[in-house]
């Protein structure tokens, strides 16, 4: 609010000094503000500001907040009787009406409402009313149907006024030399730009929140990079900038009329704000980009936020994907303006989308050349042996899997505003703080999110919160965020770089295949240690051991109605599978289909077996199924029984449970004895059969009707228990480990604050953390 009231006091300085006389400019405008004459040349300029100037606050729940007491409203009220008079607050307005008839029911009305402050001249019968209803407009119905901040902004956009109306976000601020800037601003639409006038004026942005940690700087530079490089090229000459969110100045009166100035439709429009870009284009409208103004903005600063933050893009994206307006757009650009559309929009996406996959794809292809034989036979062909373009080709991919051109247009940015010396220096400091795991990391959000929404839609809003305060994440927290993203899909290309490893050696020694590997096996660290090693104190021995305990409580915690998942492992697994009940019969189908390979792998792996001497029968296939039913029912036999004998028979279910791991041993001794089984083949048997277990899981997960109806949901999810304890031991044990040396936690506390101790802040208390959740924690 502060930082947009200057355009107020920018505009009193400048009517100031338009319409005073020699006289009154000699003596300044601190002398004119003490004269209160009603016909003063202060109270002239005031008045011509309020005339060119409105901020309207949309607030929604202003209202509910002022009855019911909240302190919130007590501020905004504070801030408009106090600080800045001239501020206008918007709300919906929520009045029951009692019927006259004794049966009838109480009907909700709602009214579209603008407050402002009383001044302080009008003399009011209510002393404690501090503000006063402007207008006040019946609805027809409930306002917020479909997503909430373009609703708020559709039913607030009535009170505006004037030709130009700019749109901030809460986690903007402006400076005073820039708001100056307005008035040559406001010029633009009267210039031709090309063939039309504007209809958006594109504004730049500058990132104040860039030194709080290594991450800050990392968003801040990527940021900077498309607010200024990027959408610089998107106006000229591509012709395809849209509208991202930024503070965009829109021609009022052309978007009033075509459909305000976002699109609020659930799930579709998650991504609002580029749907005003693309209805502007649509209907004729012409959108610049101008870098002479800018406005302040704060990023997201945790790991936590920023990937929530890219989520809720990513599944934008993937709506927009399925969207009218991407189709229209697509039909009516010429073609070169339709390729821009597209790889400034959801083909970034989908291609990042197509990189992880391919990562996949090699993988496995690779490994079917290993398990079949082919790759031996390959390796000893010249043709192949010896094809030094395709192995500088296969070289080559690992460079774009590591992510370094993700920072390519940001060398560029900072090269052309500050020099190349600065940008190169820029550069290597941001990979000795870690810039390609944060990238590489990000790839992994991005695609997770933007597929997911394709498959299966049901895109949601995610809220980041947008807090300054950077705090440690607990365990829990961190594998409830990143468990399907990043834990899941890592140990997958763990496990297939292993039995790669194993089985496949006639490319050992070639550069390609030491590359490839060494960028793969990157991706795979990346992806499941990234959120502990970006967490603040997260290699602190007291913070591991308050982890550990939360997070062995979380897992053991019943679930049920009304328990949420922060509190419940079983309330967090059945709500993050719950997109597969609301997809259709495609998403379904396309699931089953992906959850397939893990079979065939196992196909693959069972027959390299060293006791198997080579028989392809397919009674071994046959066989191993039996040992995965086997090892289910022990599971399922363990659950039960400690679910009815570990209260009342605690010593028979410990006595049980004995008798099983003693069994389990013998078979293994008699394994080894009589089918001369070796530890190699032991090893096999688990990479093989774990994924097996785990397609199962998934297909019970889409098919969790049948399931439910064949009385196996229970062990289902007693299944996908074991699965998740055993993900999170093996998650934790490296980190634990590195706990356990203290200069481990110093050095990443100085890699993730290095800005920040090089301008003396204390670090402790940006550490601080939220007191009251601590507090909290010690209470249960």
């Amino acid at each position: 609010v502060r930082g947009m009231m200057y355009y107020r006091q920018a505009l009193e300085l400048q009517a100031f000094l338009d319409m005073a006389d020699e006289k009154d400019l000699m003596r300044g405008y601190k002398a004119a503000e003490l004269n209160t004459d009603e016909i003063s040349l202060l109270t002239k300029c005031q008045a011509l500001a309020d005339m060119k100037f409105t901020y309207v606050v949309s607030c929604q729940r202003y209202g509910i907040h002022k009855r019911s007491g909240d302190p919130r409203a007590a501020d905004i009220l504070r801030l408009m009787t106090n600080r800045y008079p001239s501020i206008r607050v918007a709300y919906v307005d929520e009045v029951e009406e009692t019927p006259d008839g004794k049966d009838g029911k109480n009907n909700k009305l709602y009214f579209s409402a603008l407050v402002k402050a009383v001044p302080k001249s009008v003399e009011l019968s209510e002393p404690d009313k501090l503000d006063q209803v402007i207008y006040r407009i019946k609805l027809p119905g409930k306002p917020i149907l479909g997503e909430g901040k373009p609703e708020n902004q559709n039913h607030a956009i009535i009170f505006t006024r004037g030709e130009g109306l700019q749109t901030i976000d809460m986690n903007q601020d402006n400076y005073m030399e820039e708001a100056f800037k307005v008035r040559n601003l406001l010029q633009e639409f009267l210039e031709k730009h090309g063939f039309r006038t504007p209809t958006i004026l594109g504004l730049r942005e500058h990132i104040f929140t860039g030194s709080v940690s290594s991450l800050a700087g990392f968003m801040s530079n990527q940021e900077n990079s498309f607010v200024t490089i990027g959408q610089r090229v998107l106006a000229n000459p591509l012709k395809v900038r849209f509208h991202y969110g930024h503070p965009d100045v829109f021609d009022r009166l052309f978007h009033l009329t075509r459909g305000g100035v976002s699109k609020a439709s659930k799930t579709i429009n998650l991504s609002e704000d580029i749907f005003a870009g693309f209805n502007s284009t649509l209907r004729g409208g012409n959108v610049t980009h101008h870098e002479y103004i800018q406005v302040g903005k704060g990023r997201d600063v945790g790991l936590n936020q920023i990937s929530m933050f890219e989520a809720k893009i990513a599944c934008g994206n993937g709506e927009q994907s399925v969207s009218r307006d991407i189709y229209r757009l697509g039909h009516r650009f010429d073609f070169f303006r339709m390729l821009s559309c597209y790889f400034t929009t959801v083909g970034f996406y989908f291609s990042t989308m197509l990189t992880v996959i391919i990562v996949f794809v090699f993988l496995y292809g690779r490994l079917y050349l290993v398990l079949s034989g082919l790759e031996e036979a390959l390796s000893s062909n010249p043709a192949i042996r010896d094809n030094k373009p395709l192995q500088v080709a296969l070289a080559s991919q690992s460079f774009i899997q590591i992510g370094l051109l993700m920072a390519l247009p940001m060398i560029m940015e900072i090269g052309l505003e500050k020099g190349f010396q600065v940008a190169v220096i820029d550069f290597v400091l941001m990979q000795l703080q870690l810039a390609s795991v944060f990238f590489t990391f990000s790839l992994g959000t991005r695609t997770h999110y933007f597929g997911r929404t394709l498959l299966h839609g049901g895109a949601q809003y995610r809220g980041t919160g947008r807090g300054f305060v950077v705090f440690h994440a607990k365990f829990a927290d961190n594998y409830r965020l990143y468990s399907r993203s990043h834990f899941v899909k890592g140990l997958e290309l763990m496990i297939l770089l292993i039995v790669y490893h194993i089985f496949g050696g006639s490319y050992r020694g070639v550069v390609g295949y030491i590359l490839i590997t060494v960028s793969i096996w990157f991706l795979v660290v990346t992806w499941l240690f990234s959120p502990f090693l970006f967490n603040p104190s997260g290699f602190e021995w007291q913070k591991i051991v308050d982890d550990w305990t939360d997070w062995n409580k979380w897992m053991h915690n019943r679930g049920g109605i009304g328990v949420p998942p922060e509190k419940s492992w079983e309330s967090w697994w059945e709500k993050e599978h719950e997109h597969l009940q609301k997809s259709g019969v495609r998403g379904i189908v396309s699931e089953i289909l992906l959850s397939l390979r893990f079979f065939i792998y196992q196909y693959g792996l069972i027959y390299r077996l060293s006791f198997i001497k080579g028989s392809m029968d397919f009674l071994v296939y046959g066989l191993s199924w039996l040992v995965i039913v086997v090892a289910l029912a022990i599971i399922k036999f363990v659950t039960i029984g400690r679910r009815r004998l570990s209260a009342d028979f605690q010593l028979v279910f410990r006595l049980v449970e004995g008798l099983c791991f003693i069994a389990a041993v013998a078979v293994l001794i008699i394994l080894v004895s009589l089918i001369r089984m070796t530890f190699r083949d032991l090893v096999v048997c688990i990479l093989a059969f774990m994924p097996t277990g785990w397609g199962l899981l998934l297909i019970a997960q889409a098919l969790k009707p049948l399931a439910v109806r064949g009385g196996i949901w229970g062990s289902v999810m007693t299944l996908a228990r074991v699965y998740e304890l055993v993900i999170g031991i093996l998650l934790f044990t490296p980190v634990a480990f590195l706990a356990w040396f203290p200069f481990v936690s110093e050095f990443q506390t100085r890699m993730l604050f290095n800005q920040a101790f090089s301008r003396g802040l204390q670090i402790s208390r940006i550490l601080g953390g939220p007191k009251k959740d601590r507090s909290s924690s010690h209470k249960e």
